[in-house]
This record gives structure tokens, sequence and C-alpha cells, in this order.
């Protein structure tokens, strides 16, 4: 998977999260950008954290 296609996956699962919040009003204008970032920053961490490519990575160093 292409770094772009990850990246706009993570800004849109992002987005969605987010509009959920404000749906049920755990998130406002006030705090909207920290919370914003610390649910993007979570999700990529832990999607690049799970990513096959990483894990070819990781057999590599362990060999």
């Amino acid at each position: 998977m292409s770094k772009d296609t990850l990246q706009e996956q993570v800004l849109r699962a992002s987005k969605e999260i987010a509009v959920k919040f404000i749906e049920v009003g755990r998130l406002w204008p006030t705090n909207f950008a920290e919370t914003f970032k610390s649910i993007y920053t979570t999700i990529d961490s832990t999607v690049r954290a799970a990513t096959p490519e990483d894990d070819d990575k990781n057999r590599n160093i362990k060999e």
C-alpha cells in the first residue's frame, strides 16, 4: 500500500471518528484541534505498527 493511500485512509478514519464524537457531544470547537490530532496520531501509529511491510522488516532483523 502506498504511503499516500495509507495517509488518506488514516485521515478518513480520523474524520469519521471525530464526526461521531461531535454527534455524541464529546468534541467541541474549543478542543477540536487537540482531540483530532490525538485521534489521528493514535490511528496512524496503530496502522503503521500493523502493516505487513513492517513485519517483513522485523523478520529480516530477527534472522
